[in-house]
């Protein structure tokens, strides 16, 4: 961008800020002291802030509270009724970037309330609410807009999306986390600290008219910032983007918002319907913008902790996209984490931690701006209308709520990109042997996934008599509709391939960069074949089962795996037989029960493309 379209940007923008401002709606009820604090001191702040939940509490129904800030989650969080009695509550702590404190008022009488977090003495923050004597009877027209933007993305609000994000898919770290689909998370109130929030029974999966949530991984993160807008009436806009070429980059046009006139004559049916049409527009082209381009959804990020909070995005250069939800810090007992979520084509949502073989990272993609991305802030421009901000104005002196744009990740190479996500993610560094478990531990999730979106298939085709799925040509292999979509795993392989060559080349990563080791004093190539040891003794010991064909289990071991890389080059299709599909070779007992197998024209094509697969590299778009 020129110096002149920047200071143009950026002027345009602080006007468009001082107007998002303005759309900050004030509390309905004024505040009241708290318990032992003087007149007026009942009241929170950006980074200390407090929410509760339903949007109007009701006598005897639970009212979950939720206190946003600090890292650690310190503090604890009590009530004061209308009765004037101060009453500690039951804490949850959640540490993150933002940390949270979360808690349940149970038995709540009508009258106004307080809820205050302290520390020790000190009174961090206080917030006014009232419980209404029944819940009030929920609207039952549509007004002019899908949702109205009653308030802008500032720090509280977006502390609040990154507190949200990370509690709906909390769980220990070692645990594995699925849905399927993703409204089994949304429905589930202890997970979602917003189900039902409206009253409106919108989560209420008794309430035929509840909202569906089915969005694959190009849809997920738009599917959760919106359904937040709409629940906090916070503006939301999208764009529609083609898919790049060869040579560039996807581009966007076109700017839709919650600001244009709804479909349906109920909330629920206009919601459900903004909804499906931002679904049926964003692809994975929407993500994958060049790094400089203004006119787009997301914009790319500093690599920093703080930047890359929950509720960011990473879009590889191939199209994959993952959400980021938690940062579990590194500690002198186990090594730290950074947590994504992502989608399938089967509507399943899982968890994964960050590593090569996941997040897949390269530079040398014409048609991608991969990295770590956030969305691109939505304010009220000075015409009234909803606008997204320029590049130039994110993050500065007038939009503190934003990490600011960076074109870092565009000039890293992937080795330097990788080194760098190491040192965030455990910046004291790893023992040697500690990474390698990890590592394989990773790779052993991956092939545990896959498990289920193989048997997808073969339960696919069993149900439909087995009928052969069309393959597209090319590349449209990894980027089509329908069953091939469904059930077919090429870029599923192709992730697993690398995490085998990551897995496999950790040994001599030692010696190429020991600066993300702990090596004990000793010299990186001792430790290198120490490590490469404890490959060869512990890939015989991990591994899946898988059900054959004609049901009976089957055992293969990493080192089973391993060691037919080349036949999973080639086993993506779902119209071979399961034991194809994990590598199996002809003539073996394993093989004798396979009975389907892909065409000849099928495996005409899947022979040109194997030299995609075997050096583990996909084709640009």
């Amino acid at each position: 961008m020129t110096a002149t379209r920047a200071a143009a940007a950026l002027g345009v923008a602080v006007a468009l800020m001082g107007a998002a401002g303005q759309a900050r709606t004030k509390p309905k009820t004024k505040p009241r002291p708290a318990h032992g604090a003087p007149a007026g001191a009942c009241a929170d702040s950006d980074e200390h802030a407090l929410w509760i939940a339903p949007q109007q509490p009701a006598a005897s129904a639970p009212v979950k509270l939720l206190a946003v800030g600090d890292e650690d989650g310190a503090g604890e969080l009590a009530v004061v009724g209308p009765d004037g009695q101060r009453r500690p509550l039951t804490v949850a702590r959640h540490p993150g970037l933002p940390g949270s404190l979360s808690a349940e008022l149970t038995g709540a009488k009508p009258g106004p309330y307080r809820v205050l977090w302290t520390r020790g003495d000190k009174l961090v923050a206080c917030r006014a609410f009232d419980v209404a004597a029944r819940a009030p009877k929920p609207p039952a027209g549509v007004g002019a807009v899908v949702w109205p933007s009653a308030h802008a993305w500032d720090r509280r609000y977006e502390n609040f999306f990154s507190a949200w994000i990370d509690l709906l898919f909390d769980a220990p770290p070692a645990a594995s986390l699925d849905f399927r689909p993703l409204h089994q998370a949304l429905r589930d109130g202890a997970r979602n600290y917003l189900a039902n929030y409206l009253g409106l029974r919108e989560d209420d999966p008794k309430n035929k008219a509840a909202i569906p949530a089915t969005p694959d991984c190009a849809d997920l993160p738009y599917y959760l910032r919106a359904y937040f807008s709409w629940k906090l009436q916070l503006p939301f806009g999208f764009r529609d983007c083609d898919r790049g070429t060869d040579a560039r980059p996807p581009r966007c046009s076109n700017f839709e918002t919650n600001e244009q006139a709804p479909a349906g004559k109920e909330p629920l049916g206009a919601v459900r319907s903004f909804l499906r049409l931002v679904t049926n527009h964003v692809q994975s082209g929407s993500a994958r913008t060049a790094l400089s381009d203004d006119e787009t959804d997301f914009y790319p990020v500093a690599l920093d902790r703080k930047a890359m909070r929950p509720g960011t995005i990473y879009a590889d250069p191939y199209g994959h996209v993952m959400l980021v939800v938690k940062w579990v810090a590194q500690t002198p007992e186990h090594g730290g984490l950074l947590l994504a979520v992502d989608g399938q084509p089967d509507t399943s949502i899982g968890r994964k931690r960050f590593w090569e073989g996941t997040f897949l990272f390269t530079n040398d993609t014409k048609s991608a701006g991969p990295g770590f991305k956030a969305f691109r802030p939505v304010v009220r421009g000075a015409d009234g209308k909803l606008a997204s901000l320029p590049n130039a104005a994110i993050g500065g002196q007038d939009d503190p709520a934003h990490a600011p744009f960076s074109d870092e990740q565009g000039k890293l190479s992937a080795d330097a990109f990788y080194a760098r996500m190491g040192k965030l993610i455990n910046p004291q560094g790893l023992d040697a042997e500690a990474a390698y478990r990890e590592t394989l531990d990773a790779l052993d999730e991956q092939l545990t996934v896959r498990v289920g979106s193989v048997d997808n298939g073969e339960k696919f085709q069993k149900e439909k008599g087995g009928v052969v799925i069309p393959m597209p040509d090319g590349a449209k292999i990894f980027e089509t509709t329908g069953p091939w979509e469904d059930y077919a795993t090429p870029s599923r392989d192709m992730r697993l391939l690398i995490a085998m060559n990551v897995l496999l080349g950790l040994p001599d990563k030692i010696v190429k960069h020991p600066e993300l080791f702990r090596l004990g004093g000793r010299r990186p190539a001792e430790v290198r074949d120490q490590i490469a040891k404890l490959h060869a003794s512990l890939i015989p010991t991990r591994g899946i089962t898988y059900t054959r064909t004609d049901g009976s289990p089957w055992k293969l071991t990493v080192a089973d795996l391993l060691a037919r890389r080349a036949n999973l080059e080639i086993a993506y299709n779902p119209n071979d037989c399961v034991e194809v599909r994990w590598g199996a070779t002809e003539g073996t007992p394993e093989f004798a029960t396979c009975t389907r197998h892909a065409p000849p024209e099928q495996k005409a094509k899947m022979a040109e493309m194997r030299p995609w697969f075997h050096e583990a590299k996909r084709p640009p778009r």
